[in-house]
């Protein structure tokens, strides 16, 4: 089983019992840090794919050590100018060990009861428009091409040149 979850601005491809490299976390040695961003999961042909994550998933991870990485050598020049400049840097990185992939959470199911929320309310604002607001309301749905043939079957002048919000006033 492997997931790939964003740790510090960078998505990593990880596994259990992993160790990965990554930008310096804020902890100590030792500490037990957990990542909630996953984006995808895949246990043999079973594959979950988050929006843009998944919901409930977790990453558990143990920080081993802090290091910086290798030197990095940056080297500008300029031909024929005379210009040279180098430059070098060490990266702070930190060394974690992935404990386990938890896929189990809650709050898919709170997701679905949210859901039904939203169709009620619809319902209720439906109810307190006027068949006026109806009206508008699927005109504005429709697309221009569709909203130019309803007028020429109305037979309104100019609907060729007029914008949306004009074709929907002179078929309202």
């Amino acid at each position: 089983m492997y997931a790939i979850v964003e740790i510090a601005g960078q998505q990593f491809k990880v596994a259990k019992d992993q160790k990965v490299y990554v930008n310096r976390l804020a902890g100590e040695e030792g500490d037990s840090v957990s990542f909630n961003k996953v984006l995808l999961t895949a246990d043999g042909d079973n594959v979950t794919v988050g929006a843009p994550a998944i919901d409930g998933a977790l990453v558990g991870a143990k920080i081993n050590r802090h290091l910086k990485g290798d030197k990095v050598i940056v080297f500008k020049k300029k031909r024929r100018k005379g210009y040279r400049v180098k430059n070098g840097h060490r990266q702070a990185l930190t060394e974690i060990l992935i404990e386990g992939i938890d896929l189990k959470g809650g709050k898919k199911a709170s997701t679905k009861k949210a859901e039904p929320k939203k169709e009620e309310a619809k319902k209720e604002t439906k109810k307190t428009e006027t068949k006026s607001d109806k009206k508008s309301e699927d005109l504005s749905q429709n697309t221009v091409v569709e909203l130019r043939e309803m007028a020429k079957e109305k037979g309104v002048e100019g609907y060729s040149s007029m914008k949306k919000a004009e074709l929907i006033a002179a078929l309202s």
